[in-house]
């Protein structure tokens, strides 16, 4: 059995007026665990004075023919590593992914002066801002599509979370196996859902390929075929069962630019003409313990919710 690298991205949240002092606070908390830097994000608009710096670490852990079991021990031996102050986290997963979220400032402060909570994933295959080759064959697009010159491709991900931050850090990490950069445009909720949209810029290729070539680079199973909107091509992928908490679905739409305003009003009000996210029915492997004391909130109203300021990112070359 061929044993698979787990890639650690540790995400910190920290009070700084700049890029420089966000890393300056952060140098020996990235020396202490081997790790680079590979994202500085300014987040002032959403907490002010607030900077998240992402730190990548090459996990210890391998998967084998069980990766969500491998994914979710790389992140408790990480957070048990930190120091015997940190009692064994909740960790939720659904592979190729899992993740827990340190939010004591008490305890995150001592690690990272100025530091508010730690976002911990583990990533199978190693960073996911790496393309890697599709795990199988996806459908070919049909014979008749529109010829286009450039098409803007856009993404939902729908989350079961009350969190708006959680949901958007959900949609950035699956963004950006697509592109290294991205602006999230919209969030809406309906009922437990959040459905995040994300701008993934434009490209050459007519729709269906578009579409086909970002499902390759995600390197799931169990998508639709291409259907036809208009003159919009437009695919989805769907959990089954739907878990309690996590990503529900994934909806990949490319249209020719000259509807970008359409689109885009679509994408800022989180209306599309359906009854709301799709409901997928399978799901995040998650510990039992990651549901208990969710606390109810006003996104669950339906209503749209206003995107982060770090919802456009550049990643480094």
């Amino acid at each position: 059995m061929v044993e698979e690298d787990l890639e650690l991205l540790i995400t910190v949240v920290v009070a700084a007026d700049d890029d420089g002092q966000a890393r300056a606070a952060c140098d020996g908390f990235v020396r202490r665990i081997g790790g680079r830097v590979v994202e500085v994000v300014d987040c002032s608009d959403e907490e002010p004075d607030c900077w998240s710096v992402t730190v990548s670490v090459v996990s210890p852990e391998r998967a084998t023919h069980n990766s969500a079991a491998a994914l979710a021990r790389a992140v408790r031996v990480f957070v048990r590593d930190l120091g015997p102050e940190f009692a064994t986290p909740r960790v939720a997963c659904e592979p190729p992914t899992a993740w827990t979220v340190l939010d004591d400032p008490d305890l995150v402060g001592d690690l990272v002066p100025g530091a508010e909570r730690l976002l911990v994933e583990a990533w199978a295959g190693g960073d996911p801002y790496v393309r890697e080759p599709p795990p199988e064959p996806v459908a070919q697009p049909p014979a008749e599509e529109p010829a286009s010159t450039a098409v803007r491709l856009l993404l939902r991900v729908d989350v079961a979370t009350d969190r708006s931050a959680g949901a958007e850090w959900q949609a950035r990490a699956v963004a950006s196996r697509i592109v290294r950069s991205g602006h999230i445009i919209g969030v809406a909720s309906q009922d437990s859902v959040l459905s995040v949209r994300v701008d993934l810029g434009e490209r050459t290729e007519a729709p269906a390929q578009a579409l086909l070539d970002a499902v390759s680079s995600l390197g799931r199973s169990g998508w639709s075929s291409v259907e036809w909107r208009d003159d919009a091509a437009v695919i989805r992928w769907s959990a089954s069962p739907a878990p309690h908490s996590g990503i529900t679905g994934l909806e990949l739409t490319a249209s020719n630019t000259s509807d970008d305003n359409d689109d885009s009003s679509d994408a800022n009000d989180g209306s599309d003409g359906s009854d709301g996210p799709e409901r997928a029915e399978d799901g995040r492997a998650e510990d039992d313990t990651v549901r208990d004391g969710r606390e109810e909130s006003a996104t669950q109203s339906g209503e749209a919710v206003r995107p982060s300021p770090a919802s456009v990112w550049t990643l480094p070359s």
